[in-house]
């Protein structure tokens, strides 16, 4: 704990081994003062409806069926005007802004702890300004501070995400027109994807009351809450597809939020801002690939986000990455539903999309390295907490070290293989041995091998 910490508690200087009662009013402890502000971030961050306030109306892609895909969708700085973002923007920021400044003072600046809440309330400061945006090359601006671009480095300082998105299209572009095991018709309706869901989430979740209903008004095929996931009404899956939203949505989503909801004191973890996407997201989609539960055409579908939005920033209007995703093999309604997620916020023109979808395949590499690290660094006691509730990477240790003064109560709701990390860990040592040895040039001496029995 600082010294600036210390006196604004009213505690003397770190090793003092006394805490002093304040000038005026009651005691306050370190855990009272991160609990008001955590409480406040939660509170202020409510009204916040991302995905709501970038919705376009139905009509829109009945328009755009009409003229045969070949006029941009009208959709502009007007129409999301029409749609209320519930609140005053600049209120809701000064309020931000204001929990920023209790935080450094309530906390002291080189508190690690403030560092997280201050990043966090930052962030929804930024994505009030990225809502007001709406429709504007602004939107693009800050929407790539806060979720980052196909253009940006991994931590290496030499590959971008772009470079990680290519590498993989060419790969899964070679597999993905095979079906590699048996046949899964997408013949389970939305009712029965739920019912199949509610059965599983109870053995999963236990005492807690996870729901999964049918919703009329989704534009994606699932999307999690805070206790509950919702399949949108008229879709329907494989076997394989419910065995992945079991996953995706419930034990990372759902679990994350859960497991930030029964946090006493960090309540905050309960919500996540941008800064927790790419690990939220990447945890998910790991999950899929950890279980075996994923497919080369998901994996596509998850990859070409990247290259669509990389389209989208080097120029692509809506109309170029709509029938780029028809050269992939989209049927029609897919091009539509995957292109609008690119260009929802931004300009359909081209140059300013959302980029929010070049989360998914990094947060997979980011989630991977992080793992892959801990083991090798003997900090495997950190990777459970990748689900203690919504975070970023880098708060991780410095929550782990906050589990025995009680600020961070340990996670409740873990996939098997975070519970019992042994196979995880000889997963990762082979890998590791694999990427160490030279893994392209192993890969090199198979592929002359199948090369003689080419005719």
């Amino acid at each position: 704990m600082d010294e600036a910490r210390s006196s604004a508690s009213g505690a003397e200087g770190p090793g003092s081994g006394a805490l002093q009662p304040p000038p005026s009013g009651p005691w306050r402890s370190y855990k009272e003062d991160v609990a008001e502000i955590a409480q406040r971030i939660v509170d202020a961050q409510r009204p916040i409806r991302i995905l709501q306030a970038l919705r376009w109306e139905p009509t829109v892609e009945e328009t755009f069926r009409k003229a045969r895909y070949r006029e941009l969708p009208r959709v502009g700085p007007a129409d999301y005007a029409k749609v209320e973002l519930g609140f005053e923007p600049r209120a809701k920021e000064e309020e931000f802004e204001a929990i920023m400044s209790d935080v450094e003072r309530t906390l002291g600046a080189k508190d690690p702890l403030a560092h997280i809440l201050i990043a966090t309330a930052s962030e929804y400061r930024d994505v009030v300004r990225m809502l007001v945006a709406r429709g504007t090359p602004e939107f693009y601006a800050v929407g790539r501070k806060l979720y980052g671009s196909p253009k940006d480095k991994f931590p290496d300082g030499k590959t971008t995400v772009r470079d990680f998105g290519l590498v993989l299209y060419d790969i899964l572009t070679a597999i993905s027109g095979e079906d590699l095991g048996p046949v899964q018709p997408r013949d389970i309706s939305a009712a029965e994807t739920a019912e199949a869901l509610n059965l599983r989430f109870e053995g999963y979740f236990h005492d807690a009351n996870i729901q999964v209903q049918v919703d009329d008004t989704m534009l994606a095929d699932a999307a999690a809450g805070s206790d509950y996931v919702k399949i949108r009404s008229g879709a329907t899956f494989a076997r394989r597809d419910v065995d992945i939203l079991e996953v995706h949505e419930g034990w990372v989503h759902v679990a994350t939020s859960l497991n930030g909801q029964a946090q006493p004191v960090a309540k905050w973890l309960a919500k996540g801002p941008p800064r927790t996407t790419a690990a939220q997201e990447g945890l998910a989609a790991l999950l899929e690939v950890l279980t075996f539960r994923s497919y080369p055409r998901r994996a596509r579908k998850l990859n070409d986000r990247i290259l669509a939005v990389d389209k989208a920033e080097d120029g692509a209007n809506f109309i170029d990455v709509f029938e780029w995703y028809r050269t992939e093999g989209y049927e029609e309604d897919e091009c539509f539903a995957n292109t609008r997620r690119v260009f929802r916020g931004g300009l359909v023109e081209g140059g300013a999309p959302f980029t929010k979808d070049a989360c998914y395949c990094k947060g997979i590499v980011l989630n991977y390295a992080f793992i892959r690290a801990a083991f090798q660094h003997n900090r495997q006691e950190l990777i459970p907490y990748l689900f203690v509730g919504k975070v970023a990477h880098e708060d991780v240790p410095v929550l782990y070290a906050h589990v025995a003064d009680g600020v961070v109560r340990p996670p409740t709701h873990v996939p098997p293989m975070f519970r019992d990390m042994n196979g995880l860990a000889i997963w990762m040592a082979f890998s590791n041995f694999f990427a160490r040895m030279g893994g392209s040039a192993v890969t090199d001496h198979y592929a002359r091998i199948f090369r003689r029995g080419e005719v």
